[in-house]
């Protein structure tokens, strides 16, 4: 078949290419035509593990391509997905100037009917708002269908081609036969394709995200109690996650959860829930959660320092919001960085994929090592902000080596806290230490 996606940044590079991966003649488009070019020179524009290798194939067979040419993008596509940015505004509502301007555009330029898919994270309604702005410009049939993604950055390769589940919003049989088409090399295995109407798939996005940020947050709060009662928040996790109600993942306690999706759509949520005059206070507890949550070390490294910041060396393990990415949306690392430098201290900062990123964000103004022990050198305390699988099993005797103090403040219970304290470190994690 024969597709188009519009918008090539993290979403609409992933679903182009997976879509590519099972046969289908793809275009992509960007108005920006640098990374065009570099995208179809077969330079992949973003990190993202296992991407790359199908991307260069793909390109190679000729069933991937790229142009900034909307026009000649669509030529001939049955469907077109809207991959496009959904930014927060200053009120905290996703932002859609981009994906109702291309809808705009789309309006003057469709010949024959098209399925017109928001696979942007949208809010509810926004389907009606796309079809209101094509037909005012075209006179050819057409259906807009909401089909939401869950890829998780880090495996989204294997989310797209390996789904859980994948969720469709239309009403419409025509799109409901391509769709099915189109899917049906990604649910083999028995996933399944779920249909509802438009509205229910655009909320079902959020309210996943919403449940998982939730998740993450109550389990932090849980990390604040065992610090005050003694308890050890590892063996609460394996307890309750024990529960097949409850189940293991998103309960790992940290620094706060970051990235392109939680932190802007659990806001968007809040944002549209208030415009129909309902108070989602979990939620507005949530993102309070989180915000503190980010700079939960500081007080840590200030008892341990007595205070005093000004002049002391902080070696900073990790960048990204998350491993095996380079995305530094709302990363802890950056609040943390942040907080250190106000204090008067410096940063030698390592990340294995993430520091072009942020050194085009703060340039000079930290540190940037090739190796994490490099960040070492000369540094009064390690923070660890990013569970990096090279950063669970350093080598502790040049770590000992390399730093003035035998001091690790950990944001992401790295390591086992009997062996680290063994080993003579001052060691601090979340919600496996008492308080201070």
């Amino acid at each position: 078949m024969k597709i188009a996606v519009i918008g090539t940044g993290y979403v609409g590079l992933v679903t182009g290419t997976c879509f590519a991966e099972t046969g289908n003649d793809v275009t992509c488009i960007d108005i920006d035509q640098k990374k065009v070019d570099k995208l179809s020179g077969g330079e992949i524009t973003i990190y993202e593990p296992g991407l790359e290798k199908i991307f260069l194939r793909n390109l190679k067979e000729h069933r991937l391509h790229f142009t900034s040419d909307l026009m000649a993008g669509i030529k001939d596509a049955k469907i077109l997905f809207l991959a496009l940015p959904t930014p927060p505004g200053e009120d905290g509502s996703a932002d859609l100037k981009y994906v109702l301007g291309v809808a705009k555009e789309l309006g003057h330029i469709i010949e024959d009917y098209v399925v017109v898919v928001d696979k942007s994270t949208v809010p509810v309604g926004t389907a009606e708002k796309v079809q209101k702005a094509i037909a005012e410009n075209s006179k050819v049939e057409f259906d807009v269908v909401s089909n939401p993604e869950f890829l998780r950055e880090g495996v989204a390769v294997e989310d797209f081609m390996k789904p859980d589940r994948v969720v469709i919003g239309t009403n419409a049989e025509r799109s409901k036969k391509l769709m099915n088409e189109l899917y049906a090399p990604f649910v083999r295995s028995g996933n399944p394709l779920i249909y509802m109407d438009v509205r229910s798939a655009e909320l079902t996005k959020y309210a996943a995200n919403a449940f998982l940020a939730t998740k993450i947050s109550f389990m932090n709060e849980i990390a604040q109690l065992c610090e005050r009662l003694g308890a050890d928040v590892d063996m609460v996790r394996l307890g309750v996650g024990s529960d097949a109600r409850i189940g293991k993942r998103f309960l790992f306690p940290g620094i706060g959860y970051g990235g392109s999706c939680f932190p802007k759509d659990v806001q968007a949520l809040v944002k549209s829930s208030a415009e129909v005059g309902y108070d989602f206070q979990i939620l507005n507890a949530v993102m309070d959660v989180n915000e503190k949550q980010k700079l939960h070390l500081m007080p840590k490294i200030n008892h341990y320092f007595n205070g005093d910041l000004a002049g002391k060396h902080f070696a900073l393990w990790g960048l990204a919001f998350k491993p095996n990415t380079d995305d530094i949306r709302e990363a802890p690392a950056l609040y943390m960085i942040d907080a250190l430098l106000e204090a008067g201290a410096t940063v030698s900062a390592f990340d294995p994929e993430a520091m072009p990123n942020v050194k085009a964000l703060l340039g000079d103004k930290i540190n940037f090592v090739e190796n994490q022990y490099d960040a070492l050198e000369g540094a009064d305390a390690l923070i660890i902000a990013t569970e990096w699988n090279e950063f669970r099993t350093p080598d502790f005797l040049k770590m000992v080596n390399s730093l003035k103090r035998k001091a690790i403040f950990d944001g992401r219970n790295l390591f086992d806290v009997n062996s680290i304290n063994e080993l003579g470190f001052h060691y601090e994690s979340i919600g496996r230490n008492p308080q201070i």
